[in-house]
């Protein structure tokens, strides 16, 4: 592995006895797991010392002890050099890495056969596999570097063959504007609408401009002077910092004190840039690849989305966060 500076550590001894223990063990373990730790023997775990593995440590010593068991929290120092070599090697994550890259060269010659509905959700998985790599991934190398390339190389190349005009987010803050300043215009963004497209298109009809007339346009350049574009790089309207289109829409207007709204931003956002996952975006991905299968146009591509999303809204601001 790479060489490290010295490390802490934090040591935690846990021991659980007894039948009725049993749960409370496998709860135990699965906890740990998910920290990442590395496992010294049976009962003695192993962290780098942070204040986020110290407090982690701490919950678990707690809850060992709320269930009759004994738990001990013990810091290390940074041990000789040959010592600390041994630690970290219990951190190596490049099985796990090699494992995302076999996947991620299956998926790379299954790619020409999927629609974008596939290929985005495929996307989503690989890039949650790294995130959860990363995540306990203390003392990252060349493995995960290799990994995170390569899901960045699939993510390129499915937007190369979906989204070839896909913006780039922005930097600066979102404007508060005038609604009463963008009545009756004309909106343009990129054809064959997906899902931040045809979402922010309803937006624009539904809560901006209800008089609004789109243009689907071949190429951002083709954009006319005195449309509003949207959801391309030079937009009027586009993705800024963390947010995607319909999230800059929702700011830009003072949108965002409606829930159902912000919770159908989550969706979009998570649907279109990634993030935390949410419960329907997996069924409203797939209702839309199917209504733009069957739609003759994005004009009839949107008047079939918009019951979709209008129900969407409704349910979103009738649900209890």
């Amino acid at each position: 592995m790479d060489e490290h500076p010295p490390v802490r550590w934090l040591v935690l001894t846990a021991s659980l006895t007894g039948r009725a223990a049993s749960t409370a063990r496998v709860r135990l373990w699965r906890a740990l797991k998910d920290l990442g730790v590395g496992n010294l023997r049976d009962g003695v775990s192993l962290l780098p010392a942070t204040a986020q593995t110290r407090a982690a440590f701490d919950t678990l010593a707690r809850e060992v002890e709320a269930e009759g068991g004994t738990a001990w929290l013990l810091e290390l120092p940074a041990q000789a050099p040959p010592v600390d070599d041994a630690l970290i090697d219990l951190f190596d994550r490049s099985a796990d890495c090699a494992e995302l890259l076999r996947t991620l060269t299956r998926l790379g010659v299954e790619l020409p056969s999927w629609d974008e509905a596939t290929a985005r959700r495929e996307l989503r998985q690989v890039e949650k596999a790294l995130a959860g790599i990363q995540r306990v991934d203390f003392f990252p190398g060349v493995a995960t570097e290799r990994a995170r390339a390569a899901v960045s190389a699939l993510a390129t190349e499915i937007n190369r063959r979906f989204s070839p005009a896909e913006p780039s987010p922005g930097i600066g803050k979102v404007q508060r504007l005038d609604v009463a300043a963008f009545q009756a215009r004309r909106w343009a963004t990129r054809r064959h609408l997906w899902v931040d497209r045809v979402a922010s298109a309803w937006l624009i009809r539904r809560f901006i401009d209800p008089k609004a007339r789109f243009l689907w346009l071949d190429t951002p350049a083709d954009c006319p002077a005195d449309a509003l574009g949207f959801d391309f790089d030079g937009a009027t309207f586009s993705h800024l910092g963390d947010k995607v289109t319909f999230g800059v829409l929702l700011a830009s207007f003072g949108l965002d004190a409606d829930a159902g709204l912000l919770r159908l931003g989550q969706l979009v956002h998570y649907l279109d840039a990634g993030g935390l996952p949410v419960a329907e975006a997996a069924g409203f991905e797939a209702m839309l690849a199917g209504l733009r299968d069957t739609a003759s146009d994005d004009d009839s591509l949107l008047a079939a989305a918009i019951p979709l999303l209008d129900a969407l809204h409704r349910t979103y601001s009738g649900a209890r966060a």
